[in-house]
């Protein structure tokens, strides 16, 4: 199962781009759906999380500047990404997992954001 990732892309300090990812409906009803990014040799991090419920969870480095919201009905969520910063450059990924999916659950295919100085 593959989850596709948009929106990424080259935008300097300060600005904003909008990531989406679009998830299978029987996948996305039940499921807590998240961004994470990763950048050469590191390890993939959590970068925002929404919870079936509409609980949110925010890596303290994007907290107050990222929003990630859902639309259920479009089985689609989204990461908003305002006042960026070049640290923020990264392959970002979405994940989707609920109970009956593998563990740590199904990934995009990561979509690049790159933030200049």
């Amino acid at each position: 199962v593959q989850l596709q990732a948009f929106g990424g892309g080259l935008v300097q300090a300060g600005g904003s781009l909008r990531l989406s990812c679009a998830v299978p409906r029987r996948i996305f009803s039940g499921s807590a759906v998240g961004w994470y990014r990763q950048v050469p040799g590191k390890e993939r991090e959590l970068v925002a999380r929404i919870f079936r419920g509409g609980t949110t969870n925010y890596a303290d480095p994007v907290k107050g500047r990222f929003t990630i919201s859902k639309n259920t009905a479009a089985s689609t969520f989204y990461l908003q990404m305002n006042s960026l910063k070049p640290e923020d450059t990264a392959v970002y990924y979405c994940n989707a997992e609920n109970p009956c999916t593998p563990v740590g659950g199904y990934w995009g295919q990561g979509t690049l954001v790159t933030v200049s100085s």
